[in-house]
């Protein structure tokens, strides 16, 4: 009996990051499960898998450096985060590296091709991320909820969702909860400070992922501000549980909601914000409107097609590379 080939994922996030890389990381081996062996770890040590998957351009460029050394006939397949993308490319030589080692480059939003050299744009491959699908929830009409989730990080622009709070102050039917760890100390301190002396914001800190999805299920709204990403997977899990999305104009939110969503402000601008989330709150057709969309596009982000992507791409790296062992 031929034993199944083995495959190495390299995320510099793993569980005790809590964040969407690990949870990408995750779920691909989950899906890879049943055909290869898989094995999880922050940084390749050396090893004879037949195929690395790596996450993260230049923090994983040690890995897929050694690797091309070690193993230079074996493919090799890069997802590439929002820093990724969105930033380091453009600045890092490790993480322009990595690109042009890799065999395969992976985006996770639909238009996170065009942000690549037309020279590799060949190739890359767009997988969508996934999750379960929720059953949309009836909401309180006594209140409207708004939901951020994003570790509190200069890239998720915390501080566009606390001034549109601050804006909102004097509606008392207006709720904001804030979930994420304060990864930038400042950023938690100005959140500890809001949540002390307005009453209609709440900052959760960190919280188990299905404590999280629970959140999200139970939301009016999910915002997102990001000023740069690779997918969020908390839109992904907004949009499978039918709750609207509001969201920054990046393209790591359009590729995600399409090109002409019906609620996105500029990154930074917490007027708009705030304006979209009073219209939610008081415009009756807007949340059925936004609900209609989310609907339109959850099927995109099932877990099947999700992980029919990813096996068809490992399957080709392998066929591409017969002599790998297993």
């Amino acid at each position: 009996m031929q034993r199944r080939a083995s495959i190495g994922i390299v995320t510099p996030a793993l569980a005790d990051a809590n964040n969407g890389n690990w949870q990408t990381a995750r779920r691909w081996a989950r899906f890879l499960a049943p055909a290869y062996r898989v094995g999880l770890t922050a940084r390749w040590a050396g090893g004879d898998e037949a195929l690395m998957i790596a996450l993260h351009a230049r923090r994983s460029a040690a890995s897929v450096e050694a690797w091309h050394a070690a193993h230079p006939q074996r493919p090799l397949l890069l997802a590439l985060t929002g820093t990724d993308l969105y930033r380091d490319i453009d600045v890092d030589a490790d993480a322009r590296r990595s690109l042009e080692l890799a065999d395969r480059l992976i985006v996770l939003n639909e238009l996170g091709p065009e942000r690549l050299a037309p020279a590799l744009r060949a190739k890359c491959r767009v997988v969508l991320q996934s999750c379960s699908l929720r059953r949309t929830l009836d909401k309180p009409r006594r209140h409207l909820r708004a939901l951020m989730v994003g570790h509190l990080r200069a890239e998720k622009d915390p501080l566009t969702y606390l001034r549109a709070a601050q804006r909102l102050a004097g509606r008392s039917d207006i709720l904001f909860d804030h979930v994420g760890a304060a990864l930038d100390p400042a950023l938690g301190a100005q959140a500890a400070a809001l949540a002390a002396r307005q009453g209609g914001y709440r900052w959760l800190g960190a919280l188990p992922h299905e404590a999280v999805r629970r959140r999200i299920q139970s939301a009016h709204l999910l915002v997102n501000t990001s000023l740069m990403e690779g997918g969020a997977n908390v839109v992904v899990e907004a949009l499978r549980s039918g709750t609207p999305v509001i969201a920054s104009r990046i393209d790591g939110n359009l590729g995600l909601l399409g090109a002409d969503p019906l609620a996105s402000f500029e990154p930074g601008d917490d007027a708009a914000l705030a304006a979209l989330i009073l219209r939610g709150r008081d415009d009756p057709d807007m949340l059925p409107a936004l609900q209609r969309q989310a609907a339109s596009r959850a099927p995109l982000f099932a877990p099947e097609a999700e992980a029919a992507r990813l096996r068809r791409l490992v399957a080709e790296g392998l066929e591409r590379f017969p002599g790998t062992p297993p």
